[in-house]
């Protein structure tokens, strides 16, 4: 069920975690990406299918931070939109598990007025995060965890 990969310091971030996915694509090969921090901006690449596909995107991304993604899919087709990470506001999210009550999250996220690109559960984590940061990340992400149910890494 999904291989999760991250990475802090250098400024080839994105090739160690790509290099990583590829030893961690037998946990998920329906999907693969890439997130990076670069000049304070996230830029990331995902595709559906092989690990391959991100070689070249991720030797040219520059950044010191980055986290990456193999997917097994559980909610929502194996897709391009469905590949992790999902970003939203400030925030670029990869998961692996399920989010039970993420329909009813969603929902009241899109009462909000807030719109979803993917028909995953883990688009969900990073409308929270994003809702719930005030400036405090650990508040932010103790908040979201704990209207999260399921099991989730």
């Amino acid at each position: 069920m999904c291989g999760i990969a991250g990475c802090v310091g250098g400024d080839n971030a994105a090739e160690i975690v790509y290099e990583t996915l590829v030893r961690l694509e037998y946990r998920g090969y329906d999907s693969a990406g890439i997130a990076c921090l670069s000049g304070g901006k996230i830029i990331q690449e995902k595709h559906r299918g092989r690990v391959e596909k991100l070689c070249s995107v991720a030797h040219s991304m520059r950044g010191t931070v980055a986290i990456g993604h193999t997917r097994w899919a559980t909610h929502g087709a194996p897709s391009d939109i469905n590949a992790h990470p999902h970003a939203y506001g400030r925030f670029s999210i990869v998961h692996n598990g399920i989010i039970e009550n993420y329909e009813k999250l969603k929902e009241g996220l899109i009462c909000g007025g807030e719109s979803f690109l993917s028909e995953t559960d883990s688009e969900v984590i990073a409308h929270l995060l994003n809702k719930n940061y005030s400036g405090d990340l650990i508040s932010a992400l103790k908040t979201t965890a704990d209207m999260l149910q399921g099991s989730y890494a």
